[in-house]
């Protein structure tokens, strides 16, 4: 079978499995961080856990455009240093900066990251390196990859300062949780998230293509329900919680 014919089917299958994945974090709470909880089989500690899950999304994405056609390709570049700009942060940079590295993560959630950032990191880097028509550097002024960029580029400054904030809350040795202020948290729970949300929606528009939508799929569907149960989480433990916050999108939910 061409590996065209098993790579669509993949996607296909991807963004049926995300839609699935959706509606179980709406009834069932991912267990691990502040909602981590017993029931879910053996544990290892969260930073080793975090770097092993990641690392797949950058080094596999990059060793896919080493052995891709592009490799002389201006636009293929640019989609590398925007995919690494995240996914370097992510694995290798965010586990440190974290406060209460000490903490446990559940093999099944360790287990199906790896999946995840293995899967995703295949669908985008092969079509992007290898099978989609080559994109000219033309494409690097298109209005498409111009207005994806700026999204991106929102999103992630928006996810870093989140980042910050939380980690400026816990002083070193600190493990709880306390109310976030500042920034994007005066009008939603989970900014963090929103700029995730906003760095692959963005991504989807500078690639323009099916992969990427389903990555930006797939990132709403296993954010927004965690954002909801943070929300609910906050308002649950802290009685002076600011009402007017929403758990995602300012002013709407």
């Amino acid at each position: 079978m061409a590996e065209q014919t098993i790579f669509n089917g993949l996607v296909s299958g991807w963004f049926i499995l995300s839609a699935v994945v959706f509606v179980a974090l709406l009834l069932i709470v991912a267990p691990y961080g502040r909602h981590n909880r017993g029931g879910w089989g053996p544990q290892i500690n969260a930073t080793v856990g975090w770097v092993v899950m990641e690392a797949p999304a950058p080094l596999f994405f990059a060793f896919l455009f080493v052995m891709g056609n592009r490799t002389s390709n201006p636009v293929a570049w640019a989609f590398l240093g925007i995919w690494l700009l995240h996914y370097l942060n992510r694995a290798f940079v965010f586990p440190f900066r974290r406060r209460g590295g000490g903490k446990q993560l559940p093999l099944t959630i360790f287990a199906m990251a790896i999946l995840f950032n293995g899967v995703n990191a295949y669908i985008n880097g092969r079509y992007l390196f290898t099978l989609a028509p080559e994109y000219t550097t033309a494409w690097l002024t298109d209005p498409r990859f111009i207005v994806g960029v700026c999204l991106f580029g929102v999103g992630f400054a928006m996810n870093q300062h989140a980042d910050q904030v939380l980690f400026d809350l816990r002083k070193p040795g600190e493990s709880g949780y306390k109310i976030p202020h500042g920034g994007m948290y005066r009008y939603v729970s989970c900014p963090n998230y929103l700029g995730e949300v906003l760095e692959w929606t963005g991504w989807a528009v500078a690639t323009w293509s099916i992969p990427g939508l389903a990555f930006a799929v797939w990132t709403t569907a296993n954010l927004a329900p965690r954002a909801l149960s943070n929300h609910r989480w906050y308002r649950e433990t802290f009685p002076d919680y600011p009402r007017e916050r929403r758990a995602l999108i300012p002013f709407v939910i």
